[in-house]
């Protein structure tokens, strides 16, 4: 399989420029530095298969987050990445068009389904919303194909312009994320919202229990605290306007949301390198040579990064 270009691969970083794992600070991935505070867990969750009472009090409390309509159907997954791999299954091979560049998952998961790319009217349809990497909200027409997949990971941030009203369309998938906005991305828990039919196939294809109890915990008291979603959007707002003063004098905003910020510079691989020479790791993209993508630093790193810019 031919390797696929990634943020967050800091064993590669390491393993190039040298240190430990806990000397580096990657800013190479999306992920929240502030983390949702991790409730007191009961044993059973440690011990016991997980329930179905405890899979409903998840998918109840993403209803109500997301303000998911009652005709549309949802289900949890170990990651949103294993949603983007079984999707292309669910209907027969054709033509995908993907709005690019985007996250590069989408496009590999329909071609190891047989799936064809094209940019005119096709099978199925991928919207990545923001986009991913220059933060870009769609703003054309509904996707009105056979099969249609936007991938709201990123869009916690600005939560008002999900699509999440639209997922009771025939054909639609909406994706979400707990590993980017809340900062939780080893709790590996994502989310399909839309056509039932298309939910009850991908629940067959997941089979029993798969999330885990913990993750089951964890994710259902995230989902429960709209409270502290409205403070950790302030926050990383701030973070993200400190962190575009900090490159201003070294690059050109391209775009990005509050998670992570894209920036035009004279040589993104140039600059990658000398950030990693401070142990900070950064996103480059083998597609454009100039583009940047930093995430946001945790409050240690701020001074790191400061002194090197």
């Amino acid at each position: 399989m031919k390797n696929r270009d990634h943020g967050g691969n800091l064993d590669a970083a390491v393993a190039r420029f040298g240190g430990h794992r806990d000397d580096w600070i990657d800013l190479s991935t999306g992920i929240a530095p502030f983390p949702f505070p991790l409730p007191t867990l009961p044993s059973h969750v440690w011990t016991a298969l997980p329930t179905k009472t405890e899979e409903t009090a998840l998918t109840d409390e993403a209803r109500r987050f997301w303000n998911v309509p009652d005709q549309a159907a949802i289900v949890a997954s170990p990651g949103a990445s294993l949603l983007i791999a079984q999707i292309p299954h669910l209907a027969p091979a054709g033509t995908v068009q993907i709005a690019e560049p985007t996250y590069n998952e989408h496009a590999a998961a329909f071609a190891q389904a047989g799936w064809q790319k094209t940019g005119d009217a096709a099978d199925a349809t991928v919207i990545v919303h923001p986009n991913n990497p220059d933060g870009r909200l769609w703003s054309g027409e509904s996707p009105d194909a056979t099969l249609n997949v936007i991938d709201e990971s990123f869009c916690d941030v600005v939560a008002d312009a999900s699509f999440v009203s639209q997922a009771t369309r025939p054909g639609t998938l909406i994706l979400k994320s707990l590993g980017k906005f809340w900062g939780l991305a080893g709790l590996r828990v994502g989310f399909a919202i839309g056509d039932p039919d298309l939910i009850a196939r991908l629940k067959e294809r997941m089979g029993p229990w798969p999330v885990s109890g913990p993750a089951l915990a964890i994710a259902t008291a995230a989902l429960s605290d709209p409270a502290w979603a409205a403070r950790q959007r302030d926050r990383l707002a701030i973070a993200a306007q400190k962190l575009d003063a900090v490159m201003s004098a070294h690059g050109t905003i391209v775009g990005g949301t509050s998670l992570f910020r894209l920036y035009d510079v004279d040589d993104a691989e140039g600059w990658q390198t000398r950030l990693a020479g401070q142990r900070i790791w950064s996103r480059t993209f083998p597609y454009n040579t100039r583009w940047l993508r930093l995430g946001i630093p945790p409050e240690h790193g701020w001074a790191r990064l400061e002194a090197l810019a």
